[in-house]
């Protein structure tokens, strides 16, 4: 039996941050834009994110996402169908909200592959400090030079010399890259290129500042460059000692999967949250504009907008809890399926409301004036993150087709 009712666990937590939205995070929105433009740079680390995460920790909203109670940690072991409406809710201010509270990718997922694959030696160093929210990481698979959407494909060599691997290649849009704070890289390339095309991958644990790694540019994203930045990085004989290795040798397309599925989903309940601020911007516009004598919100389009809105986000909720409650009950392998639903779904939902909020905007739509722009563009942008539209369909698409198979071949 599917249960989807919210745990009196998680009801709680969604009122502490709801109140700590309301009397934190929207307020500090317009004192987090004036430091990053007083500053200049785009990839400045501003203040008010310091006070925010100390806020957070004092009331307790802090690592929400982990699924292990430690109090050490400031985790309270929430499963991921409690956690869900809580990244929803940070979702509605998503440049600072999870970040406030230590649930911001790709921390999140660097963080679990660090519990899930790590040495002691890796949890001490790195995984300890970014549960304390005290440094940032990245996590490095794309590449330019091949179509990445197959992971097979990475070509960043990882050549074993001695008790050491040096690293030759170059990625691109590894998020986080350029963050103030950013300390580690996780590193995905191939170790042995005569392997089983699933055993040729390792992941590994590389310090930012290891000689030969260069950050070549910061990668604009629609135009905008992301405080925490998108890199293209070259590594040119970078060596790291065996110890880097995360898990074993030939391990790093395994590591990937199980990364891959939270992320996701993680994703796509923020996307919800992004729509719902999307929707309550177009609904508080159309009732303050006034066109030919009445307000927009009298327009038949318009209300039929809001409707559809809301019928689409109510849709895209349920899917996402339903997958959320699979990986509770089932695991992440087993609810792949959905998972893959929910990754094409949400972001195509979430970009349909957020272009007609836009449209009802006008002008000041497509303006930094409003969140809504900068919301279009992190959504476009999620249709290709943690695998494009075409992967997952793709992906849907052969178990639909196996189960009519397996159908007509049991009635021959």
């Amino acid at each position: 039996m599917m249960e989807f009712a919210p745990s009196q666990r998680s009801v709680e937590y969604q009122e502490k941050l709801l109140e700590f939205m309301d009397d934190y995070i929207y307020p500090a929105e317009s004192i987090y834009a004036a430091q990053m433009a007083e500053s200049g740079n785009p990839n400045f680390h501003p203040p008010i994110l310091e006070e925010l995460k100390t806020e957070a920790r004092k009331r307790g909203l802090w690592n929400l996402f982990h699924p292990h109670e430690r109090e050490d940690w400031g985790s309270p072991g929430l499963s991921n169908l409690d956690y869900a409406p809580l990244a929803e809710i940070t979702g509605r201010s998503p440049y600072i909200a999870p970040e406030a509270i230590n649930c911001n990718a790709p921390d999140t997922g660097n963080m679990e592959v660090l519990e899930l694959f790590g040495t002691e030696e890796h949890k001490e160093k790195w995984l300890k400090p970014l549960l304390a929210g005290e440094i940032n990481s990245a996590f490095c698979m794309t590449e330019p030079e091949v179509a990445s959407s197959d992971a097979t494909n990475v070509q960043l060599r990882m050549d074993a010399d001695g008790d050491e691997y040096v690293l030759n290649g170059r990625k691109w849009f590894a998020s986080n890259a350029l963050h103030a704070n950013c300390k580690v890289l996780i590193v995905m390339g191939k170790t042995n290129v005569e392997a089983a095309t699933h055993r040729q991958q390792s992941m590994m644990v590389v310090p930012l500042d290891t000689p030969g790694i260069t950050i070549v540019r910061g990668l604009p994203v629609f135009g905008y460059m992301d405080r925490e930045g998108h890199a293209e990085i070259l590594f040119e004989d970078v060596r790291v000692p065996k110890t880097a290795l995360l898990a074993g040798e030939g391990d790093g397309f395994m590591i990937s999967q199980a990364r891959l599925g939270p992320g996701r989903i993680h994703h796509c309940m923020r996307s919800i949250g992004m729509a719902e601020r999307a929707l309550d911007l177009m609904i508080q516009r159309a009732q303050s504009r006034v066109t030919f004598g009445e307000p927009v919100a009298n327009r038949s389009n318009i209300q039929d907008w809001i409707a559809e809105a809301r019928i689409e986000i109510e849709m895209i909720r349920l899917l996402t809890l339903k997958t959320a409650w699979l990986m509770d009950t089932v695991g992440n392998q087993k609810a792949r399926v959905e998972i893959a639903a929910i990754k094409v779904a949400a972001p195509q939902v979430a970009l349909k409301i957020i272009d007609r909020a836009i449209q009802v905007h006008g002008g000041g739509g497509i303006t930094d004036d409003f969140p809504l722009a900068s919301f279009y563009a992190h959504q476009r942008t999620l249709r290709l993150a943690d695998g494009p539209d075409e992967v997952h369909k793709r992906t849907l698409a052969q178990v639909e087709l196996r189960r009519i198979d397996a159908d007509w071949n049991k009635k021959k």
